[in-house]
């Protein structure tokens, strides 16, 4: 058996935490200094659990969410460095972020036949390298050999604030007690679940972004990645 130390690392950053830690619009920003791809994961288990919505399916029911897919056809195209996800051929990438997909996605994620047709397609995304891809399961299940891995946190207080922010600039109301209390249940859910549980990877760096600047979690993340880059390429003798 291969030691995983011989593998040759993906040029990809791994960017794993839970929900509204900062993952989405970090990452972007560090893929546009970077110019590499942002590959925002969540979106699509956020778009096979609005095929789910608009099939009724019974979110108690992981055969009936399984079956309910089965005619979903989920494709990522990018426009400009923007990540569009298309659904069956419809773009819907605005209509991911409603409190109805937020409270659907849990249950989906934990479909064994979702995580398996999205990891495969996770994977073929990153076989081009120069890519940034956040999500849950980034760097313990879908890039273990990422060039560098990052589990992002903060306290839920703070998460909560935030994603109360977005939906107040989605147009959408929320109370912040509840957004709490939701983000709390994903929380535990994502990480008991038994397929592809949220956690960090032993070798990613923890970033708290609880009281850390915007500017200063993505000046930290590429400072990261080129000291990793400048690693590799001076132990293959390359510098």
């Amino acid at each position: 058996m291969t030691s995983r130390k011989n593998h040759q690392p993906q040029l990809v950053i791994a960017v794993d935490g839970p929900a509204a830690a900062g993952k989405t619009t970090t990452a972007r920003e560090v893929a546009r200094r970077l110019c590499f791809i942002h590959l925002d994961t969540g979106a699509m288990y956020r778009a096979l659990a609005l095929h789910v919505l608009r099939k009724n399916a019974n979110l108690e029911d992981p055969q009936d969410m399984a079956r309910s897919i089965s005619d979903a056809d989920i494709d990522i195209q990018f426009e400009n460095g923007i990540q569009h996800v298309l659904l069956n051929g419809e773009d819907v990438t605005d209509s991911l972020r409603t409190p109805e997909v937020s409270f659907a996605v849990t249950p989906v994620c934990e479909v064994p036949e979702v995580r398996r047709r999205l990891v495969k397609l996770q994977r073929q995304l990153g076989k081009r390298g120069g890519l940034v891809a956040e999500g849950r399961d980034m760097g313990t299940v879908v890039f273990p050999d990422a060039l560098l891995k990052v589990f992002m946190t903060a306290d839920l207080t703070e998460r909560a604030k935030r994603r109360k922010s977005d939906l107040d600039q989605a147009g959408i109301e929320a109370d912040e007690t509840m957004v709490s209390t939701d983000l709390e249940r994903r929380d535990q859910r994502d990480s008991s679940r038994i397929d592809s549980p949220l956690k960090k990877a032993h070798d990613a760096f923890l970033l708290d972004t609880s009281n850390i600047q915007f500017e200063d979690q993505v000046e930290k993340i590429i400072a990261l990645f080129k000291e990793r880059l400048y690693e590799y390429n001076r132990s293959k003798g390359g510098i």
